[in-house]
């Protein structure tokens, strides 16, 4: 290639960037924040020297990544010139030698401070069995704890992530979608990025199970016509009436989210025609006097009520308690003329701000765009974050389980004795309460009154109660607690203190072992450990400790026997064996057939290819593990696990246990692919639920024996007050088999609720 078609291969990207980064500067200087374009344009031509020459798998060039997130940061989330300057500068230490210390050097302690936290790390907090991801979690979380603009980059930096995923193999993708769905979304959440976080959750959705979103986004433009009509017909009234009054306002259609309305038919068990609430109205006023906002709001809502009739249990008011993110706003749920309950969400502008861009709503209105420290509620759950972090979990899936806890939960109201108000999740008991106030109270309890009556631990909050915590110095902590505390910060004392009494019994466990061992010229190793573990069923070194220390675990002959190999194993059936890939080429139908008869597990090599998927056969289908957690059959979308013993575990992708997975191993995740030709049989429950009658079961029977010719293996029927709830066990080919048969038996008359049993 001569030297000029080589200019005219790098001009169209030159100026794809530099008209990416026009947009970002004319972004930044329409908002409000002060104008430092300079510092902003000596960050972009640093990390675009930084990045020269670098491609995203995409093709373009790598700086178009670091400005889309900048720009993300800009306009979706209102950030200024510290937050812009961080989100160009983020994946400058981490891809290129350039150091932290260089950044601070060059653009000061702050923005350095910033991109230190979005920088990956190496090395580990939770040891040997280290997950890399819950690591970076980590860190990201508690420099978060310091600056806010920490997560919120982040959260840009997904966003863009998610945005361009198409160009991943399969498996990255799920681990990716999978730990955004797990952390990132309910982070967004928490912070207020309504908009981000809805975002995040359906790219997720497309990218784990693609059929299924696209049938929905199908279905919704088909039913778009029908909810426009409901619509006009629902908000004409309320119209004429708030122009009566006066007020400034938009009405606006709020249609549930792709991922919102699979996540309820799974929930419910209900299919997309059953789910009633895809349409909301939202109400956004422009205030006569901002004093005055949350009267006019009420107002609206007086006026409204006049013409619908209003469901009683459905009024919230997020206005005297707006909720831990910022979020403020009036709900009521209304039955429409055509017989449909419609919620409506009322709220100034400001609120609808702050419900859309979260927090940084509220920096908008500051001068500059330093984080300052009056956002009580925010500030209390960063407590909570760092209290997690200041107690190091020894388990990667536990930690990212704590920090769920305190992201997911929504939230009541609870008074102490003094009438002082305190924010709790959903569904906490008085137990988390005490905890919640301080260690020592939590850990002495005893009991607690509520409404001055007596309750014990367990006893669940509601909003409006009034908690007193009875304490006692004799009381210590129970490992039972565990079971019905919910917040994580109850649940990470507890654990912290368990396990500091754990640890003697461990030790003297392990010197015991350490001893028995001895006698019979063993020494204790992680091949012995793990030897162990397997033999009692315990999953951890460290539980195995415990059981001998505390006596559950009595060693014996039988334990010698399985360290020397003196098992039924040796006996009969050969050990495991390392077997080649069997992906295709001349020598498949051999290797298949050989690990087919010996029953072994494929084992993953060294070399192994993670991008390209896993096809399941008749053939090969004995060498996968198929945990209880889910039971995939033909036709699941599914994904493969790299186990601690190179062996594929296959899951469901939207198994509880490969959610977990996704967000803490992800580089262990294969994508799995069904390559079966109806030759099998799986089981699979049926579960039904509807209205008793004579000849019911009878009918139930015909078709799915005689005209399905299915075969059955167990019927059980409960009937109650004319309430039949049924189970039907079967065999089946494949996924589509449970969909026919279903399909054929909603038809029969009385059957209300049917779904398959996961």
């Amino acid at each position: 290639m001569d030297e000029h078609s080589e200019l005219t291969v790098q001009e169209p990207q030159e100026k794809m960037v530099d008209d990416a980064f026009q947009h970002l500067l004319d972004s930044y200087i329409a908002s409000r924040h002060r104008k430092k374009v300079d510092i902003i344009t000596k960050a972009f031509n640093f990390a675009r020297q930084a990045h020269k020459g670098v491609k995203r798998l995409s093709g373009e060039p790598y700086i178009m990544h670091p400005i889309a997130v900048a720009q993300i940061a800009c306009t979706e989330i209102g950030l200024g010139s510290t937050s812009i300057c961080a989100a160009l500068l983020h994946d400058v230490v981490e891809d290129t030698d350039y150091t932290v210390e260089d950044i601070a050097n060059i653009f000061g302690p702050k923005i350095a401070q910033i991109v230190d936290g979005l920088t990956k790390i190496s090395g580990g907090i939770f040891g040997g069995q280290a997950s890399a991801q819950a690591e970076n979690i980590k860190k990201l979380l508690l420099t978060m704890s310091d600056d806010i603009r920490v997560i919120l980059i982040k959260i840009c930096d997904r966003l863009h992530n998610m945005r361009t995923l198409e160009s991943q193999p399969a498996n990255k993708q799920y681990k990716i979608a999978g730990e955004t769905l797990y952390i990132y979304a309910p982070l967004a959440n928490r912070l207020g990025l309504n908009k981000i976080k809805t975002e995040l959750e359906n790219l997720s959705f497309k990218f784990e199970h693609p059929e299924e979103f696209n049938t929905i986004q199908r279905k919704l433009a088909i039913t778009q016509e029908s909810r426009d009509e409901l619509f006009e017909q629902f908000t004409s009234p309320i119209r004429e009436a708030l122009d009566k009054m006066g007020v400034n306002y938009k009405i606006l259609a709020r249609v549930k989210s792709p991922y919102s309305i699979w996540n309820k038919m799974q929930t419910k068990h209900v299919s997309f025609d059953e789910i009633f609430d895809i349409l909301a109205v939202r109400i956004i006023f422009k205030p006569k006097n901002r004093e005055n906002e949350i009267n006019e709001c009420f107002n609206i809502y007086v006026a409204v009520s006049k013409i619908y009739k209003s469901h009683p249990d459905r009024l919230r008011d997020w206005l005297s308690h707006p909720k831990t993110n910022g979020y403020q706003a009036l709900h009521v749920t209304l039955m429409s003329k055509q017989g449909r309950w419609i919620e409506v969400q009322i709220r100034s502008d400001r609120m609808d701000e702050i419900a859309e861009q979260g927090f940084a709503a509220h920096w908008k209105y500051k001068e500059g765009e330093e984080y300052t420290e009056d956002e009580g509620e925010l500030n209390d759950w960063l407590r909570t974050i760092k209290e997690i972090l200041d107690d190091p979990q020894p388990d990667a899936m536990d930690f990212l389980d704590a920090i769920k806890l305190n992201l997911f939960a929504s939230e009541i109201f609870v008074f102490t004795p003094k009438g002082e108000i305190k924010t709790m999740p959903a569904g906490c008991t008085a137990l988390d309460f005490a905890f919640q106030i301080h260690t020592f109270l939590g850990s002495h309890c005893i009991g607690a009154k509520v409404n001055h009556r007596l309750v014990p631990l367990s006893h669940k909050l509601q909003s409006g109660d009034q908690v007193e915590i009875l304490t006692s110095n004799s009381q210590h902590v129970q490992a039972d607690w565990i079971n019905f505390v919910s917040t994580a910060k109850a649940k990470g004392k507890i654990q912290a203190i368990l396990r500091r009494e754990n640890r003697e019994i461990q030790k003297k466990g392990e010197q015991a072992l350490t001893d028995f061992l001895a006698r019979h010229d063993m020494e204790v190793n992680v091949s012995v450990l793990d030897k162990l573990c397997e033999l009692h069923e315990v999953k951890k070194h460290e539980q195995l400790f415990q059981c001998i220390g505390d006596k559950s675990i009595i060693l014996g002959e039988k334990d010698i026997d399985e360290l020397l190999g003196k098992s039924k194993r040796e006996g009969g059936k050969k050990g495991w064996r390392r077997l080649v890939p069997f992906l295709g080429g001349k020598e498949k139908a051999n290797v298949v057939k050989e690990a087919f008869e010996a029953q072994d597990y494929f084992i993953v090599p060294k070399d192994f290819n993670r991008k390209k998927p896993v096809y399941i056969t008749e053939n090969n289908i004995t060498q996968f593990l198929f945990p209880d957690c889910c039971h995939p059959i033909p036709g699941d979308d599914a994904l493969g696990f790299i186990d601690n013993k190179n062996r594929i575990e296959i899951h469901k992708r939207n198994c509880q246990v490969a959610n977990r997975l996704k967000s803490s191993y992800g580089n262990r995740l294969l994508d799995v692919k069904w390559d079966m030709h109806r030759r099998m049989y799986f089981d699979a429950t049926i579960v039904m639920r509807g209205i008793d009658r004579l000849g019911l079961l009878n009918e139930l029977t015909q078709v799915i024996s005689h005209q399905l010719n299915v075969d059955m293996k167990m019927l059980t029927f409960k009937t109650s007050e004319n309430i039949f709830d049924g189970e039907i066990d079967l065999r089946v080919h494949d996924r589509d088999d449970v969909h026919n048969i279903m399909d054929e038996l909603k038809a029969i008359r009385g059957i209300q609720e049917i779904h398959l049993d996961n």
